[in-house]
């Protein structure tokens, strides 16, 4: 396998690009190496501009659940095309997809279109404190919410401290609004609502935390977050940007039977295309400009290409409740598989997964794993903290050739450590 091409490209990125990306994390710097510049992509599969193919578990960051290019969502697209790109006005699609997203999420009767699931969050943040009349927000080390000033904090020194600003550029005063807690850590929420439950407008979570490797809620926490939010009259916020459409139809809330109060979506929900949402009760949606008081715009929001394109997979997803069971069937092998080929090599691996989504950690050069994965054709996200996303384009075949391709790795790896 050679990059020679991306490589020219990278090159030539760093000049006009920051980093040459335009999202930090495909500038493989962990990794040490040129990204692979993708040129197109179909199925299960993506090629990049020196001609090589692989087996691709980015799929986008998760929208691709159909796999890449699938035909009933280019055929919508298309359609969307034919009859302009964008108009800032209302449009029948923007009804279509909001319905669907209604029937679909048990706890949303109200929907608003943004751009990104950065913008979604961000909105959500300010509906919560514009209906509750509060400031106070509680986060989730580990959790990854957009780039949004105020949830980009770490925790401060204390279980009981807020949060402290993790990237340059956001005020304190920012911060000192966002409380945080240990994921799935039941004790430090019952002392976070018992000191400030009266003060917090939210608390906003991803039920399944997708951006720490996969890990996997207690039901326990989860139960204890919705009746303290309710005893409390905080707000609850999950964002299922990840996990929306993927751990099932309804999402991680149908799928662990929880009630928030907002819910964000993106990803799946765009077919694709650059989509966020965030939808909840009737009550608290309508708080929103133009209904109430709480402004949020966006000039682009409801774009036609991307309400068709989310109107076609969803439709789909709808449609054909088996590909839920193929996901969760080829993810169970995948698990099985990976647990095996590391086992058989004496790699100490963890691997996490729901449905189709998937986290590995192990004990070996990550590195070292990734590159050799990458030279076999096996195209991961260049960091153990992201998740691996299966689509219903994978087969047998290319989950087999993935567990072989991991089990050199691991020898490999194991060697090199």
């Amino acid at each position: 396998m050679n990059l020679n091409r991306s490589e020219e490209l990278f090159k030539d990125a760093q000049r006009v690009l920051p980093g040459g990306v335009n999202s930090p994390v495909r500038a493989y710097g962990s990794i040490g190496m040129i990204p692979p510049f993708i040129s197109r992509a179909s199925g299960a599969r993506v090629y990049d501009e020196d001609g090589n193919e692989y087996i691709d578990y980015v799929g986008s960051w998760g929208p691709m659940i159909l796999g890449h290019s699938h035909g009933g969502v280019l055929e919508e697209i298309r359609n969307a095309i034919d009859g302009g790109t964008s108009f800032g006005a209302p449009t029948r699609r923007e009804v279509e997809i909001a319905e669907l997203i209604v029937d679909a999420v048990p706890s949303i009767e109200m929907v608003r279109m943004v751009n990104s699931g950065t913008e979604a969050v961000m909105s959500a943040i300010r509906l919560a404190r514009g209906y509750t009349g509060r400031d106070l927000i509680l986060k989730f080390d580990g959790c990854y919410h957009g780039h949004s000033d105020g949830l980009l904090v770490k925790a401060g020194s204390g279980a009981l401290t807020t949060g402290v600003p993790n990237s340059a550029g956001v005020p304190g005063d920012y911060a000192k609004n966002t409380m945080t807690a240990g994921f799935n850590s039941v004790d430090q929420v019952k002392r976070i609502f018992n000191e400030k439950g009266n003060e917090l407008a939210a608390v906003i979570l991803e039920p399944v935390a997708g951006n720490m490797g996969v890990v996997l809620p207690d039901i326990e926490f989860l139960k204890t977050l919705e009746r303290l939010t309710v005893k409390y009259g905080v707000l609850l916020i999950f964002d299922e940007v990840i996990t929306g459409f993927r751990v099932s139809y309804g999402g991680a809330q149908e799928y662990y039977g929880i009630n928030p109060d907002i819910t964000v979506l993106g990803k799946i929900l765009g077919g694709g295309m650059p989509v966020g949402a965030y939808g909840g009760k009737k009550e608290i949606m309508e708080m929103i400009s133009p209904n109430g008081p709480v402004y949020q715009a966006g000039t682009l929001s409801g774009n036609p290409l991307a309400m068709a394109g989310g109107i076609a997979v969803l439709k789909i997803l709808r449609d054909n409740p088996l590909i839920y069971s193929k996901l969760e069937d080829m993810g169970a092998k995948l698990e099985a598989g990976l647990k095996d080929a590391a086992d058989k090599v004496g790699v100490c691996a963890k691997i996490s997964r729901i449905g189709s989504l998937l986290g590995i950690s192990m004990d070996c050069p990550f590195k070292g794993y990734f590159i050799d994965m990458l030279f076999q054709g096996i195209y991961l996200a260049p960091s153990q903290y992201e998740a691996m996303f299966i689509s219903s384009a994978h087969t047998d075949e290319d989950i087999g050739h993935t567990i072989e391709a991991a089990r050199n790795a691991f020898a490999k790896a194991r060697g090199e450590g």
